[in-house]
C-alpha cells in the first residue's frame, strides 16, 4: 500500500498543532526534517519540538539532514514503527546505526541525495526497511520535482526484484498531483509531500485529491 506523510517542513509553524490535528484522520503519518544547517543550509526543529509532534498519536517519518544523526536520534522519543531516515552521505557507522534503530523498535531508511549513486546503497539493502531518494537537492521546500529520479527508483525496484528483497521505496522533492501517478506507477511506495498539501487553500482536500490519484489507479 502506498502512503502519503504531509511533510511538515512546508506547514505554518504557527498553526502546526491545528494543521496536524486537521490533517490526521486522513494520512498515515507525517513527515519532518531535521537541519542543523551544516550538512544543509537550512535549520529546523530541535528533539524538544520532534518529541511532541511524535506524541499526538501518528506514526512519523524522521529525515535526519545533519551531520550527527545518531546524537540527535539518541533524543527522540519516538513511537513504536516510526521511521528513521538518515543520509547514507553521513559521516558515521551505517551498519551500527540501523542496529541502534531496529533495536528501539524503529524502521530505518537511508536517504539518498540526487547526485550519490544508487549503487552507494546497495551493501545496505538486505538490513534497511526502506531506501528515500531525494528528488531535489535537501535542504528546502517548494523545488521542482527532478525528473531523473524516477530512473533512480527504478534502479531500486530492478535490484528489489532481482533479490527479492523487502524494503520500501521512498521519494521527498517535489511530488504533487502532477506527479504522484508517475512516481507511484514507477514503484515508489512512500511519499512525503509538502507544498502540495501545504500550499494549497484547503489541505485535506488537496491530500484526498493525492490519495485519490494513487489509490484510484
Amino acid at each position: 500500500m502506498v502512503c502519503i506523510y504531509p511533510s511538515l517542513i512546508a506547514a505554518d509553524p504557527l498553526c502546526l498543532k491545528n494543521e496536524i490535528q486537521l490533517l490526521t484522520p486522513y494520512c498515515a503519518g507525517f513527515h519532518l526534517d531535521i537541519m542543523d544547517n551544516h550538512f544543509v543550509p537550512n535549520i529546523t526543529w530541535g528533539p524538544y519540538t520532534v518529541n511532541a509532534i511524535a506524541q499526538l498519536g501518528k506514526p512519523v517519518w524522521i529525515h535526519l539532514m545533519i551531520e550527527k544523526p545518531d546524537l540527535f536520534y539518541e533524543k527522540l522519543l519516538l513511537i513504536s514503527g516510526s521511521l528513521v531516515s538518515f543520509h547514507i552521505e553521513s559521516n558515521i557507522d551505517i551498519f551500527k546505526f540501523i542496529k541502534i534503530i531496529k533495536e528501539k523498535k524503529h524502521k530505518a531508511s537511508i536517504a539518498i541525495s540526487p547526485k550519490t549513486p544508487i549503487s552507494e546503497a546497495v551493501p545496505f539493502l538486505n538490513d534497511i526497511d526502506q531506501v528515500l531518494v531525494m528528488s531535489v537537492e535537501p535542504g528546502f521546500s517548494g523545488q521542482p520535482f527532478l525528473k531523473a529520479s524516477l530512473d533512480r527508483v527504478s534502479e531500486l525496484v530492478l535490484y528489489r526484484q532481482k533479490y527479492n528483497a523487502t524494503f520500501r521505496i521512498g521519494i521527498d522533492g517535489g511530488i504533487d498531483e502532477t506527479n504522484i501517478e508517475l512516481v507511484v506507477k514507477k514503484g515508489v511506495d512512500d511519499c512525503a509531500i509538502g507544498s502540495g498539501i501545504f500550499q494549497q487553500s484547503d489541505y485535506v482536500a488537496a491530500l484526498q485529491r493525492l490519495q485519490g490519484l494513487v489509490f484510484s489507479r
